[in-house]
Order: C-alpha cells, then sequence, then structure tokens
C-alpha cells in the first residue's frame, strides 16, 4: 500500500551556513561598526549577543534574510527571551524539530475530517499516512499544504 511520512525537519548545514553568512554581514554593516555583536551557533540553537536591546532585533532580521536566503522558513525559529547581563543583551533561538502531540493530533484530525480514503498514524514525531491510491496520498499532501500551520510540513519516504 503506498504511504509517506509527514515530518518537520531543519537542515542544520543551511542553519550553520546562514549563521556564517550573517556573522560576515555584521563585519560590514555600518550601523555595527565598532560594536561586540555576534551570532554563535551550539546544539540546535543560535545565541545572539549585542551591547544594545534594539540591536538584537535587528540581528534578528539580519539571520531571518539569511535563513530565507538559505530556503528555511522561518516559522521554525523559537525565540527566547532577551537577557541582559553586564554589559550585553542575548537572546537564544532555537529550531522547532519534529511535529509535537498536539499540532499531530490537529493533522490526524485535519485529514480524517477531509474525508479522503487514507489512514493516519502518528509515530514520535512524524506522520505516517497510508492509503490504497496514489492519488489520495498526493490529496492529503495538497489539503496539508494549503493550510495555515505554525510550523513547516515536508513529505518523505512516498512509497508505492
Amino acid at each position: 500500500m503506498p504511504s509517506f511520512d509527514i515530518v518537520s525537519e531543519v537542515e542544520m548545514n543551511e542553519v550553520r551556513n546562514a549563521v556564517e553568512n550573517a556573522n560576515r554581514e555584521l563585519t560590514t554593516r555600518f550601523d555595527f561598526r565598532g560594536v561586540e555583536a555576534s551570532f554563535e551557533l551550539g546544539e540546535g540553537k543560535v545565541k545572539l549577543g549585542a551591547e544594545a536591546e534594539f540591536q538584537l532585533q535587528q540581528m534578528l532580521d539580519i539571520l531571518r534574510a539569511k535563513l530565507i536566503q538559505r530556503n528555511i522558513d522561518t516559522r521554525v525559529l523559537d525565540e527566547a527571551a532577551v537577557v541582559h547581563s553586564g554589559k550585553r543583551y542575548y537572546q537564544d533561538v532555537s529550531f522547532l524539530q519534529g511535529i509535537d502531540s498536539t499540532l499531530a493530533k490537529k493533522l490526524v484530525k485535519l485529514i480524517k475530517d477531509s474525508k479522503i480514503k487514507v489512514q493516519a498514524a502518528i509515530q514520535g514525531d512524524q506522520l505516517r499516512v497510508t492509503g490504497k491510491k496514489r492519488d489520495d496520498l498526493q490529496q492529503v499532501m495538497a489539503l496539508l499544504r494549503q493550510q495555515e500551520l505554525e510550523q513547516p510540513l515536508q513529505f518523505n519516504n512516498f512509497r508505492d
């Protein structure tokens, strides 16, 4: 029976490239001359550091622009609160990986309410959709692409 997986993943190599490009842009921007500001990539998150809070917002805009250039949807960003430590301000930005249980239940309900003849099963942080016809699976993909969801979805392992 044909099936496919619905996942939400971020390509961390592309994130690393975007962070490096954002750091490069900081060195060339006039408004960041003589300012101690940087992006640091850690385990699944980016730490922004600057001398003023408004500079963090500008840095966040730079990071978003670089992620968009690398074809990463900015809905995967999870911004933490700004922290003031000494003379610097810091903010952690993490990336949403996987589909959490509330979104998975919402997707299963959406698929069932569409009356398309497929089955959707939650498997950890992804969904497996199985059906008898390939056309039904493609209808499910089209349905999910039309929805305004809080994080982007990818479709993997399409099997006949």
